[in-house]
């Protein structure tokens, strides 16, 4: 039986979240995040690494990542972003992979933002991208981060244009408007 495995991408800020847990809440289906295990692939071995590349700056006071030093790095230089998703990406693909085989045959869902920049659209069956109108991107990124425009704009460029997510989609979600119009978009979409 082939195994149905929706991936999950958009904007940053554009709701993916709420679309995965939805899903999740309502359908029961398992949720596989791919911004998860990209947390748990800085163990100490990488975490030596990210020193040496970027000075105890990088450490907070407890000496654990300080992801906001980190994320000011990286979103300011495309070489050093390209270089940590380097480190990161080869570990997420191994554990998306795993936890569907796991599943497997159930339906999962891929929780992937980088879906299209990490190259992974061959691990899903499906392609969903939830989108929003530029400016509620922005605000929304704004108020979750507490970030400037600046570098919530910056942090928004890094990324592959929605525009261009939204063409290679199999399904858009558009979560511009409120809650219920998203929700009976998934509820479509899902069977």
């Amino acid at each position: 039986m082939h195994q149905r495995i929706i991936g999950i991408t958009g904007g940053i800020a554009t709701g993916k979240t709420t679309v995965s847990n939805y899903l999740s809440k309502v359908y029961a289906l398992p949720i596989l995040d791919a911004d998860l295990y990209a947390r748990s692939a800085i163990g100490s071995e990488l975490l030596s690494l990210l020193v040496k590349r970027y000075g105890q700056i990088i450490l907070d006071r407890d000496r654990n990542l300080d992801r906001s030093q980190l994320a000011n790095i990286i979103f300011q230089d495309r070489t050093e972003r390209d270089w940590l998703e380097g480190q990161i990406h080869p570990y997420v693909r191994d554990r998306l992979i795993d936890e569907s085989v796991r599943y497997a045959p159930n339906t999962v869902v891929m929780v992937i933002p980088l879906l299209f920049e990490a190259n992974m659209t061959d691990l899903v069956t499906e392609i969903w991208v939830v989108a929003c109108s530029p400016e509620i991107e922005l605000q929304r990124l704004i108020d979750r981060n507490q970030l400037s425009v600046e570098d919530a704009q910056i942090r928004i460029a890094a990324q592959l244009p929605l525009a261009e997510k939204i063409d290679r989609a199999d399904i858009v979600l558009d979560n511009s408007g409120n809650l219920e119009d998203l929700y009976a978009q998934i509820d479509r979409s899902v069977q």
